[in-house]
């Protein structure tokens, strides 16, 4: 798994991770993408260091090595080696939360509109949804699964994959890889 490398950032204190509600992120985004990971929105220890899936214990960046997207881990700051890799992070919703279910309906809904023009302007091949409960209600698809599905998001193909938070019980680390493998498995 490469080095253990610490933090380039002075980690947050409770009071500065808390004064992050509502804050955003900027996305990790470019041209060409073979994949844009899309999650529900930022969480308020990565809105407070202001970079995506920053907490020490964060399950994506492991995922994402472990289904071979990467040839070693890498660290939330690494933006630069991310999108050399063809791979970029946005959400739906740009204000960050403790958890996400604390995200209206609509937030969501109105997420798809924004995404729909980074996908447009910037043309990644696949979408991955990191979420499919965001998924089921931004899309208005309530019936649907993880993996790839049936409607694309303007030119690009939409895979749904399970959110990477270490709230979701329902998939530990290696079940959450194995569904991050199967997307790379197609790109």
């Amino acid at each position: 798994m490469g080095a253990q490398q610490s933090e380039p950032f002075r980690r947050p204190t409770p009071q500065e991770v808390a004064a992050a509600a509502g804050r955003g992120l900027p996305d990790v985004i470019g041209p060409g993408l073979r994949v844009l990971f899309c999650g529900f929105n930022p969480g308020l220890y990565s809105a407070a260091v202001g970079l995506p899936f920053a907490r020490r214990g964060s399950r994506f960046w492991p995922a994402l090595h472990g289904a071979g997207f990467t040839d070693r881990r890498l660290h939330p700051w690494e933006h630069d080696e991310l999108l050399r890799r063809g791979l970029g992070i946005t959400s739906l919703s740009n204000r960050a939360t403790a958890r996400a279910d604390e995200l209206t309906s609509a937030e969501l809904v109105a997420g798809v509109t924004g995404l729909a023009v980074k996908v447009e302007r910037y043309r990644p091949g696949w979408v991955a949804i990191l979420g499919v409960t965001a998924y089921r209600i931004a899309f208005a698809r309530p019936r649907a699964g993880l993996g790839p599905q049936s409607q694309p998001l303007g030119r690009a193909r939409v895979w749904v994959l399970p959110n990477p938070s270490g709230l979701n019980a329902h998939f530990p680390l290696p079940a959450l890889t194995a569904e991050f493998a199967k997307l790379r498995q197609e790109t």
